[in-house]
């Protein structure tokens, strides 16, 4: 499962450069996994959660941002979910998370910001162990500093991904909005 899929960065550089190896390729996330047992942040670095566990015999959505107050993610991805709360609650959603390769200050402040506070669980991924547990990151070492997650959103039920939505560039903001996921629900 998702142990299968970290490898060592020395083993990723030979499977990229097309170096045969005996260990088996990274494959991303997909219907029908289970989210990765893989500690995040949430409010402080000593508060740790699990997403395997927030999610166990619940129903819900689990998004990524590229980075917390960035021109996306701030005016147009975490807004809209905040927005349709009322509605993906009523299709039965019982968590909603937002993942960020940011520190989880940083994330807790962002969901002041922006009214998330009480509806959308903010947490951090400063190493993005999570996030490459998935398969997830993405070199933005140029515009914002290092590694980070892609774009995405997810339907999850008791752990398990029932619809994930990847957006192909890694940063737009088309399939993983909550008005196209509302519809997987």
């Amino acid at each position: 499962m998702f142990a299968s899929r970290l490898l060592s960065n020395t083993a990723r550089q030979f499977v990229r450069r097309g170096i045969a190896t005996s260990q088996t390729t990274n494959m991303p996330a997909k219907v029908g996994d289970r989210l990765p047992n893989v500690p995040l942040m949430e409010n402080n670095p000593g508060n740790k959660v699990n997403l395997e566990e927030i999610f166990r015999n619940k129903k819900g959505i689990l998004f990524a941002v590229p980075g917390a107050f960035t021109p996306t993610c701030h005016k147009t991805h975490l807004p809209g979910y905040v927005e349709d709360y009322d509605k993906l609650k009523a299709k039965g959603v019982e968590v909603i998370a937002c993942v960020s390769v940011n520190d989880p200050f940083v994330m807790e402040a962002w969901g002041e910001n922006s009214g998330a506070t009480g509806k959308i669980r903010m947490l951090a991924d400063p190493q993005a162990e999570f996030t490459k547990a998935l398969e997830m990151d993405f070199d933005a070492s140029g515009p914002l500093g290092n590694v980070r997650s892609k774009r995405y959103s997810m339907v999850v039920v008791d752990s398990v991904i029932k619809a994930i939505n990847v957006e192909p560039d890694n940063v737009g903001a088309t399939c993983s909005l909550s008005n196209s996921i509302v519809n997987q629900l």
